[in-house]
């Protein structure tokens, strides 16, 4: 059975049970909780200064945000060289990986890029000076839509749940104008991240480099 999460006021009871001597059954009873799991959250909040709610909502807190983040790994960089080499900016990479779920700023990026140049690398040379966008007017640019898909906005609420395996969303990171497209997939429940590149962006390029990347996995998604 995994860790139960506290509430803030349930905390807030232990803290204050805690201090008047109450046992860790009665603690447990008192707010219809296991007695391992009041003992587990002593045992982990309790600081030098003893346990203090606000202290260790707070640590609980930050310990759920950090487990949601992906380890940056060696895959991860290679995917970053990979990125650089087709003339994407550290802006645009870093936008893609935290949408996967992976915590990298681009400064972290541009860092990377450094020490690779001290070294006698390359990657300083794929940078390139971004420039302002014109204003589009008229109708949107809907280059590289898929036909038939199905907006993040009104997909079915158990997507969200990453319960089942299936549900992929797609994304496409352009390069220079006209040049080629990232293109970007990631399983919701797996966290599986697959990418490719296409020539440009029209939806028949883009449905060709996501029908290559699947089609390996077909009998497994």
């Amino acid at each position: 059975m995994g860790y139960a999460h506290l509430a803030r006021e349930e905390r807030y009871y232990i803290c204050q049970a805690v201090k008047s001597g109450t046992s860790l059954r009665a603690i447990a009873k008192a707010i219809g909780r296991s007695v391992s799991t009041v003992s587990r959250e002593l045992a982990r909040n309790t600081g030098a200064r003893g346990y203090r709610y606000r202290q260790a909502h707070k640590r609980s807190q930050k310990r759920q945000t950090s487990k949601g983040k992906k380890r940056i790994g060696l895959e991860v960089w290679t995917y970053v060289e990979q990125c650089l080499h087709q003339d994407f900016s550290p802006e645009q990479i870093s936008g893609v990986l935290k949408r996967k779920g992976f915590a990298l700023s681009h400064e972290w990026i541009y860092q990377y890029i450094l020490a690779d140049k001290k070294r006698g690398g390359t990657l300083h040379s794929h940078l390139r000076c971004q420039r302002k966008r014109k204003r589009r007017y008229g109708k949107p640019d809907r280059r590289g839509q898929i036909k038939g898909r199905i907006s993040i906005d009104i997909r079915p609420s158990i997507v969200a749940e990453r319960s089942r395996l299936g549900d992929w969303e797609a994304d496409t990171v352009e390069g220079s104008k006209g040049g080629p497209v990232l293109v970007t997939l990631a399983e919701r429940k797996s966290r599986l991240f697959l990418f490719g590149k296409a020539p440009n962006k029209s939806a028949s390029e883009v449905r060709r480099v996501i029908e290559g990347l699947l089609t390996p996995i077909k009998d497994f998604v």
